[in-house]
C-alpha cells in the first residue's frame, strides 16, 4: 500500500538517526539552560555562545548539515532524490523537534513514491492533512479513491500505472486540483470521456492523458471545453492524435489552450486553424500509414532469379516474404 511505501521511505531518510535527529550528538543546542534564546531553544543560536557550551562528544548544526551535504558523506542522499527529501533531513538537523512523531505529518506538502510497486492508495494518507503535491508515477495502480486522497492536494501525477477507470477518483475529487497526470495508462474513450469536465476538476489547468486508448476526438474535447482554466493538454500517443486535423481541431475548439503536446500555441497558429471547429465533418475517424521500405538484404530478389520464355516448360520457382511492422 501506499502508507506502507511511505513508511518505509521515511526509514530509509533516517530522519530519527545521526546526522539528524534528537541524539546525544546535537542534544545540547535544545537544552533551555546552554541555549542564548530561552524563546526558541537551538534555533539562531550564537555559535560562539555554542562552542562554548557543547561537550566534546556532541556536533555543531554546521558540521552535521556538512555531513549531509558532501557527496562523499556516507549519509548523503543520492543525486536523483526529490527537494522534499532534502528539506526533511535539513529539518532534521536544524529543528528536529518538528518531525518528531506525528509532527511530520503536518510539515509535508509532497510526497514522491515512484516505482516502489504501490498497488493501493489507502486511507492513511490522509493524515497528510497539509499534502498538495503527490508523485505516484511507474507503480501498479489501477484503481484510486478520490475519498483517500487529501482535499488540499493541487497536483496529481500517476504516470505509467495500470489506471483503466476514472469513476473511483471522480467520486470525491480533491477541489483544487491543478494538475493531473494520466500518461501511459490504460484509459479508453469514450466511457472515460465523461470525468473529464469542470463537474469534477474546476481548477484544472493541466491534463496529461499521453499514450492512452483516446479515439473519439469530437467526443474528448466536447467534455474538455467544460474545463475553463485548462491551458496545458498533453495528448499525443493516442489513437485520435492520427487524425489529420487532430491540432487544428483542438486550438480551434479550445481558445484559451496555450501548450498542445509540449509545444506552445501561438497566435499565428490560432489564425490558421480558425473555423476548423464548426466543421466536424473534417474528422474523419481514420489513419493512413505509408512506409516505404528503401534496401532489403539478404534475400535474393524474384524478378532477376529467372526469365522464361513463354510457353517454356522449365519448373517454375515462387519466393515469397512476409515482412511485420509493429505500431
Amino acid at each position: 500500500s501506499l502508507w506502507a511505501a511511505f513508511q518505509e521511505h521515511l526509514r530509509h531518510l533516517g530522519l530519527q538517526d545521526f546526522p539528524c535527529g534528537l541524539g546525544s550528538w546535537n542534544k545540547s543546542r535544545f537544552d533551555v539552560r546552554t541555549s542564548p534564546r530561552r524563546g526558541r531553544p537551538g534555533l539562531g543560536a550564537d555559535p560562539a555562545g555554542q562552542e562554548e557550551a557543547m561537550p566534546l562528544s556532541e556536533e555543531s548544526p554546521e558540521a552535521l548539515m556538512e555531513l549531509l551535504s558532501d557527496r562523499h558523506s556516507p549519509w548523503a542522499l543520492p543525486p536523483d532524490c526529490s527537494p522534499q527529501d532534502r528539506h526533511l533531513r535539513e529539518m532534521a538537523v536544524l529543528a528536529p523537534e518538528l518531525l518528531r512523531g506525528s509532527n511530520i505529518f503536518q510539515v509535508l506538502r509532497s510526497l514522491r513514491i515512484v516505482g516502489k510497486g504501490v498497488d493501493e492508495v489507502d486511507e492513511g494518507l490522509l493524515k497528510l492533512q497539509q499534502l498538495e503535491e503527490l508523485i505516484l508515477s511507474a507503480n501498479q495502480i489501477s484503481r484510486i479513491t478520490s475519498a483517500n486522497l487529501p482535499r488540499t492536494l493541487k497536483v496529481l501525477e500517476l504516470c505509467c500505472n495500470a489506471v483503466a477507470n476514472l469513476q473511483d477518483l471522480c467520486s470525491q475529487p480533491p477541489p483544487e486540483l491543478q494538475h493531473l497526470g494520466l500518461g501511459y495508462n490504460r484509459l479508453c474513450g469514450p466511457a472515460q470521456d465523461k470525468h473529464l469536465t469542470a463537474d469534477f476538476w474546476p481548477n484544472l489547468v493541466s491534463l496529461d492523458l499521453s499514450f492512452n486508448n483516446f479515439t473519439d476526438l469530437l467526443g474528448l474535447v466536447s467534455q474538455l471545453s467544460s474545463l475553463q482554466k485548462l491551458r496545458v493538454l498533453v495528448l499525443q500517443g493516442n489513437p485520435l492524435a492520427l487524425i489529420p486535423t487532430y491540432k487544428g481541431f483542438l486550438v480551434d475548439s479550445l481558445p484559451k489552450l496555450c501548450v498542445l503536446d509540449d509545444i506552445h500555441i501561438g497566435s499565428d497558429e490560432r489564425h490558421r486553424f480558425h473555423g476548423l471547429a464548426r466543421q466536424p465533418e473534417l474528422i474523419r475517424n481514420e489513419a493512413r500509414v505509408v512506409v516505404s521500405i528503401g534496401e532489403i538484404k539478404g534475400v535474393p530478389d524474384p524478378s532477376t532469379c529467372q526469365k522464361l520464355k513463354v510457353g517454356s516448360k522449365a519448373p517454375v520457382i515462387t519466393y515469397s516474404y512476409c515482412v511485420m511492422y509493429e505500431f
